[in-house]
């Protein structure tokens, strides 16, 4: 049996299924102690985050003042870190082309109904203008795992091929990778291309489980799949970004081996995940996620992602369009930092035209049903109504605040400082180049509200300055 070892560079003693199966049996042994739970939230309000264990033991509690309080902190933190801006980015499908027999995702290998779908260059170039023409300027690349198909020189050539595209006033500021585990120098390659985040998801951190859901292919390698992300930052990528498909294993489970895989990259790293995602399994072609008898109802899902707050206070964490806009709602109060807008999860989506059905031609291709389908404008529209400061910012990434430089700053509390002031003008830019009348309206009167909130006085003046200049046609500025 491996023995737990949190600096370990081997998967199977920093993620340690007997140390994660106590963990579990330990909170549920002592989910109705109530003083232990109220203990823990007493640690958790010291903002310096819990342990997988004592995270575990909180999400278990079923005591409803609890339950509230859990709720409550995680609202708390989240505020007091990231204040009210939600950062927006979209997913860029680059290949459907995938040669893994994951039996949770249609792009399987086996799958001979799904069409298979690889952008040239120039259809990229499309694409991006036409995620530039919504407002976009931070977004995800997705591609499946095929050598031939695509290789570390596509991904290569496709980044480059996304920077350089600038169409009227819109620019992709920073690319975030989402492919599959790859070696240390091909992450050197990535590096040097500019890219924002790795990101990796491990679907689920139970090896058995793992291997029974990846029969075929490169991606069954329990191991090598699990220690990417030391990979990635042993070549020089400072964020990386975690996540399981909550629905495939059990969600306790997957929910500490999570955590402590975040634990492993602070205690190996200095630096623990930039971002952590949580995707609940959808429908797709091929797919019934009825076929994994692990579902995770919405309340217990909402709880999960209050605890994580309070477990990883400095971590951003994601919601895409996978869920819908009331648990979007929900969950933005009280932890989710991050989402995406008028996504598509197919290749050559956003310039798909309707079909004689209402339907999009490229949904054939897509990777996963969207709950949310709303259009970026709207999405802004709505957080603005919701009093939040929706952000484009690519800042940090550009002045090289990342990894521990990044979280510094956070635990400093200079966001009202730098990121929110940056939020406020990279939103300014959105409502003068893409927003209804209506949602500038609001929108400026968003940002008045808000620009008197900044702490420092001298960037208080500056920011007033930029967003006076952006409104005479300049772009692009940042703290």
């Amino acid at each position: 049996m491996a023995e737990y070892n949190s600096t370990s560079k081997k998967a199977e003693e920093f993620i340690n299924d007997e140390k994660i199966k106590s963990t579990l049996a330990f909170a549920q042994e002592h989910k109705d102690d109530l003083e232990l739970m109220n203990e823990i939230l007493e640690k958790g309000r010291e903002y310096k985050g819990l342990s997988y264990a004592e995270a575990a033991t909180l999400l278990e509690c079923e005591d409803p003042e609890i339950i509230q309080q859990i709720f409550d902190l995680g609202k708390e933190i989240k505020e007091h870190f990231y204040g009210n801006r939600i950062v927006m980015f979209a997913p860029l499908y680059l290949s459907n082309y995938c040669v893994n027999g994951c039996v949770y995702c249609p792009y399987h290998g086996q799958n001979k109904t799904i069409p298979r779908k690889k952008l040239t260059q120039d259809e990229i170039r499309d694409e991006v203008i036409a995620l530039q023409d919504m407002g976009h300027k931070r977004l995800a690349i997705e591609a499946g795992e095929h050598p031939k198909e695509n290789p570390i020189e596509y991904i290569l050539e496709s980044i480059k091929t996304i920077y350089s595209i600038k169409h009227k006033n819109g620019a992709i500021r920073r690319v975030n990778v989402n492919i599959a585990a790859t070696t240390v120098e091909n992450y050197r390659k990535l590096k040097e291309a500019g890219i924002g985040t790795y990101i990796l998801f491990q679907e689920t951190y139970n090896k058995e489980a793992y291997e029974q859901l990846h029969p075929s292919g490169p991606k069954g390698d329990y191991a090598y799949h699990t220690e990417a992300m030391d990979r990635a930052m042993e070549a020089g990528i400072d964020d990386v970004g975690c996540g399981v498909l909550f629905g495939l294993n059990n969600y306790k489970y997957d929910f500490v081996g999570m955590l402590m895989h975040a634990h492993h990259l602070e205690k190996t790293f200095g630096c623990g995940p930039h971002t952590i995602s949580v995707p609940r399994v959808r429908p797709a072609d091929d797919i019934d996620p009825d076929t994994f008898d692990n579902g995770v109802p919405d309340d217990i899902f909402k709880r999960i992602v209050a605890v994580l707050r309070i477990a990883v206070p400095y971590t951003g964490m994601i919601m895409s369009t996978r869920e819908s806009a009331k648990t979007r709602r929900d969950c933005l109060e009280i932890g989710i930092t991050q989402i995406s807008g008028g996504s598509r999860t197919s290749v050559g989506g956003y310039v798909d035209e309707l079909d004689e059905d209402g339907g999009f031609d490229s949904e054939d291709t897509a990777q996963f049903d969207v709950e949310d389908r709303r259009t970026l404008g709207e999405v802004v529209d709505w957080l603005i109504d919701l009093g939040y400061v929706p952000s484009f910012c690519t800042a940090c990434y550009r002045e090289g605040r990342t990894g521990d430089r990044f979280m510094s700053l956070l635990k400093a509390g200079q966001i009202a400082n730098i990121c929110q002031p940056n939020a406020m003008m990279t939103l300014k830019e959105f409502l003068i180049d893409y927003a209804s009348p209506e949602t500038k309206a609001k929108g400026d009167a968003l940002i008045e509200e808000k620009l008197s909130l900044i702490p420092n006085d001298k960037v208080r003046e500056i920011c007033h300055e930029h967003l006076k200049e952006i409104e005479d046609g300049n772009r692009d500025f940042r703290f």
